[in-house]
């Protein structure tokens, strides 16, 4: 699993290095910036199927009915992307609610049409995937991101050397080629395991009541904490450097997820493991101090070092004006991987616990942060935007995972209690 998102950590990197390269890059930056956070929002209420499978399934009537529930997820947020794509609703959110420039607003709404399969694509694989993690074939689930990855650059590579196709639009078909396959490649490689789950009888039936009581939390979480994202463009889109912030915030969001990755492939083993034996837990806590120490002090190397230039100027290509707006932003989030780390474990957690209510709340108050701080640092304090976004980050982060302390203290005293 860590695997599985550290190679996935890695795609936003090569794509920004493409457009980077290209004709236009700090409008293309931008564009693609909006179109992926716009494209992660409308992701947002499938991206804890995963959880949910790994949680939930346990045979075939399970199955099926979470199957459905799924789907019909799928096709509810690709008709709502449509929605707001193809009515009056897509130029007044880029004009007049992010404050893009008319070319960039074009530029956003390919990219964005570009990614239409790309939300229920992701739906769709993490169903699957959810049934890998509860058999123990993790393996598997780093062989699709091998497909995705290995697609993804093959079809950015393409256009970038033989069209003059814009980044924004390279980078969005490459997403939507990449994660298309890999969740192909993920039915055909769970036939074993389907078979298998279906000739499991249940002794209790799970309900569409039960999932959807289950799962409402979970989505919301989701939801609340990806709407962060437009957000954070809204305010970027209005403050001080607000197309250098735009087109800089997601090369420095590509270097912190390399190191996030990790944290954030350890919600589902958790899970996984906690459900094996009371007795896991831990262990699991343990290593989840080792994942936190291991994350923020590998990206500290990089963000208060040279390294930072040679990553920013010379890998991912960004000019050198572009590269001093990325410096101080990154070095301020070298304590995002720690803090992403905590809130995997303690989602994992609540899961284990079946309590996933306090989710909710968690990211409301994480979101509600994030808004508070991005309101004060550009409108009050006047930083340049993508600094401003950086502090959000950190400062919204910090008090979601300060809420989410006494009700995990709870089920972990009750799990040493039964151990």
């Amino acid at each position: 699993m860590a695997s599985t998102w550290l190679m996935m950590a890695l795609e936003a990197p090569f794509l920004a290095a493409l457009i980077a390269r290209l004709a236009d890059p700090k409008e293309n930056l931008a564009a693609f910036g909006v179109a992926h956070a716009v494209a992660i929002l409308v992701e947002a209420p499938v991206i804890m199927i995963l959880s949910a499978s790994t949680a939930l399934v346990a045979g075939a009537t399970s199955f099926r009915r979470l199957r459905r529930f799924t789907n019909a997820l799928n096709i509810g947020i690709t008709v709502v992307m449509l929605i707001l794509l193809l009515t009056p609703a897509w130029r007044w959110l880029a004009t007049h609610a992010i404050g893009l420039p008319p070319d960039v607003v074009e530029l956003t709404q390919w990219a964005l049409l570009l990614l239409v399969p790309w939300p229920a694509s992701i739906g769709y694989r993490r169903f699957y995937q959810g049934l890998l993690v509860r058999q123990g074939l993790t393996r598997l689930i780093a062989l699709g991101t091998i497909v995705r990855l290995t697609t993804m650059a093959v079809t950015g590579a393409i256009l970038y050397r033989f069209t003059e196709v814009p980044g924004a639009l390279v980078g969005a078909s490459a997403l939507t080629v990449g994660v298309t396959l890999e969740a192909i490649a993920s039915r055909f490689m769970t036939l074993g395991v389907v078979r298998e789950v279906k000739r499991v009888v249940e002794d209790e039936v799970l309900s569409y009541r039960r999932i959807i009581d289950f799962y409402t939390p979970l989505a919301l979480t989701s939801v609340i904490s990806l709407a962060v994202h437009p957000l954070v463009a809204f305010f970027m889109g209005h403050s001080r450097f607000s197309l250098e912030s735009l087109a800089v915030l997601p090369v420095v969001n590509s270097l912190s997820f390399i190191f996030r990755s990790i944290g954030l492939s350890y919600q589902e083993v958790a899970i996984a493991v906690m459900a094996r034996s009371e007795r896991n837990v831990g262990p699991a806590a343990r290593f989840a101090v080792l994942l936190a120490a291991g994350g923020s002090i590998t990206m500290a190397l990089i963000a208060f070092t040279p390294l930072a230039w040679i990553w920013y100027r010379d890998v991912s290509g960004l000019t050198t004006e572009l590269t001093r707006f990325a410096i101080l932003p990154t070095q301020i989030l070298t304590l995002l991987p720690a803090l992403s780390v905590l809130l995997s474990f303690q989602r994992s957690t609540l899961v284990h616990g079946r309590a996933t209510g306090p989710l909710t709340w968690a990211t409301v108050i994480e979101v509600g942060g994030i808004i508070a701080a991005l309101w004060l640092g550009t409108a009050g304090l006047d930083l340049v935007g993508v600094t401003a976004a950086a502090a959000a980050f950190i400062l919204g982060r910090l008090a979601g995972n300060l809420y989410l302390i006494p009700p995990c203290a709870r089920i972990l005293r009750g799990s040493r209690n039964s151990g």
